[in-house]
């Protein structure tokens, strides 16, 4: 079997425009939680803060954060999400973002090497919310496998 990574999308409606002062703090932490990604065990890649403006425009919400990354497996995205300093901010959403009623948070399995596309996470986020989990699109409340994924055929 061909090795697979995990991808991950996140969106955000934020509550103001990021030059906001109500913004500010979650600003200021982006290069330290970045920082924390880089180095962490597990971590492959992540969407450059520079590429995120054509991410509102796939999602038709200039209001939203994206943020999409890809690691060696859920486990390692679990560890940087709840057990790193990436908590202390994570903890902090309300003071920034708006409670979303959809699914906000994406996983799926991609081949070692590949980039995800804001499209692919659009897709994956709206499978979910469609269809909830499976092994095409899931959260942490699930732990699919790549072999999960592969022998997996999406509902139309």
């Amino acid at each position: 079997m061909k090795e697979h990574n995990l991808a991950q999308v996140n969106i955000a409606k934020r509550l103001a425009p990021m030059d906001d002062p109500i913004m500010q703090d979650f600003v200021n932490n982006l290069d330290k939680i970045n920082a924390i990604a880089d180095s962490a065990d597990g971590f492959v890649w992540r969407m450059q803060d520079e590429d995120k403006e054509l991410g509102a425009k796939v999602f038709e919400d200039d209001t939203l954060l994206i943020n999409m990354s890809v690691w060696k497996n859920l486990e390692s995205l679990f560890e940087y999400t709840y057990n790193s300093g990436h908590i202390e901010v994570f903890k902090r959403k309300k003071e920034w973002f708006s409670k979303m009623k959809m699914m906000h948070m994406a996983f799926w399995y991609i081949p070692k090497g590949y980039e995800p596309t804001f499209q692919d996470a659009k897709d994956r986020l709206d499978y979910l919310n469609k269809h909830g989990d499976t092994p095409y699109a899931f959260s942490f409340k699930s732990k699919f496998t790549a072999k999960d994924s592969i022998n997996y055929t999406p509902i139309s």
